[in-house]
């Protein structure tokens, strides 16, 4: 039995109990359940935290990907740039409106898309850009956005790990035309299911997702196209508003335990730490004094590189410390885009990735005690599969 999970959900409920059991009578007891007040009040809530006009919430990250794709005109023989080292919805919300999906390798710092490499991926047939912001770090969209512009490309961005991060001070999720939030249980704000939401500056994106999600109407049985029943549920919604009052701390709480982590780990060789990227390049965090409000990364996860992953894993699972491989595999070679015609060597940064990254346990109510011990576990798991790779290369070469 693990003595430190990688991610604990019940912790914030035990912290909120009592304001999130009174959320729930209150919605029980109102009798409004579908698109009530606590949905509405959520909505214009994120849409002034991302710096949003609108606000939409949907009944999933996946289906936020999908209904901001079909909002803005992506389909058949479209394509749509993005990485190809993030989580299946961000591909499967390209492939359920019928475009196609083209992957450009990633940076190997932040494990994001490398923006550099994006404009040789441009074809007459691209229509759009999909950045994920991965583990909580946002991507260079500085770049991104010069790039669309200069291609009169859309952008929607994949926010389902970063709510809260920032590029240069601005809110992820108001760059593109569309910002795609997950609320999944275990994300930086999660609800007790799924739930998702779309922010975008655009009316007329809000309005088309706005109507998608209920059905393809705007006025109650009357229909204009095939929408879906993807509507933020009231009652996630009553308790997304109770926990979003404690968001800013939580993700300051996550930052500290990153730099805590880095201060522990960042000069032990055989682990790489991950990187920021922001205005001034690459770095560390090193420093918890950040406020919360100017936080770039959120720390969704806090992913090291190491040799011999699937053996350190192994040996953290057997002292009790959590961890999860995100991702073992990269979607180009996934099964289902065998059609895409790519092969292993396609991405090969990406491809090291899934070979070498390892999430370490990462949530904000973590102890310091804990950090260390996930910490001390990990430098003695990478010390003795360094050690039994040098006695092999030892009687290798006697």
């Amino acid at each position: 039995m693990l003595m430190i999970p990688l991610c604990d959900v019940t912790a914030q409920f035990d912290e909120l109990c009592e304001d999130i059991t009174s959320a729930i009578e209150a919605v029980a007891r109102g009798g409004r359940y579908i698109l009530g007040p606590n949905v509405k009040a959520f909505e214009s809530e994120i849409a002034e935290f991302t710096g949003c006009a609108h606000a939409a919430g949907v009944g999933s990250g996946t289906d936020a990907l999908h209904l901001a794709l079909r909002a803005i005109g992506i389909g058949p023989g479209d394509e749509v740039i993005t990485s190809p080292f993030t989580f299946i919805a961000t591909t499967e919300a390209i492939l359920m409106v019928g475009a196609t999906p083209v992957f450009t390798d990633i940076d190997p710092r932040t494990f994001n898309i490398d923006a550099s490499q994006i404009e040789a991926k441009i074809t007459p047939q691209t229509k759009a850009i999909l950045p994920v912001h991965i583990y909580g770090q946002p991507c260079d969209m500085d770049t991104i956005m010069a790039l669309a512009g200069k291609h009169n490309l859309h952008v929607v961005e994949d926010c389902a790990q970063a709510i809260g991060a920032k590029w240069k001070g601005k809110p992820v999720g108001s760059f593109g035309d569309a910002g795609c939030f997950s609320f999944f249980p275990s994300k930086n704000l999660g609800a007790v299911g799924d739930g998702g939401m779309v922010t975008s500056n655009s009316a007329e994106v809000y309005e088309r997702v706005e109507m998608l999600r209920r059905h393809g109407g705007r006025v109650k049985y009357h229909h204009e196209e095939p929408g879906l029943n993807s509507r933020l549920d009231e009652l996630q919604a009553a308790i997304l508003r109770v926990k979003f009052g404690r968001l800013n701390d939580w993700n300051q709480q996550r930052y500290t335990n990153a730099c805590r982590y880095n201060e522990l780990l960042g000069l032990q060789s055989g682990i790489t730490c991950p990187a920021e990227i922001s205005a001034d390049g690459y770095a560390v965090a090193t420093s918890p004094d950040v406020p919360s409000t100017d936080l770039t990364t959120v720390y969704h996860q806090f992913t090291v590189q190491v040799d011999n992953r699937d053996q350190i894993q192994q040996s953290l699972t057997q002292a009790g410390v959590g961890s999860a491989v995100y991702y073992p595999v990269p979607l180009h070679l996934q099964k289902v885009h065998q059609n895409l015609g790519y092969s292993a060597g396609s991405f090969p940064v990406a491809e090291q990735a899934c070979t070498s990254c390892l999430s370490l346990p990462m949530f904000p109510h973590m102890t310091d005690e804990q950090i260390q011990t996930s910490a001390t576990a990990l430098i003695e798991a990478v010390n003795a599969a360094a050690e039994g790779t040098s006695r092999v290369v030892r009687n290798n070469a006697a």
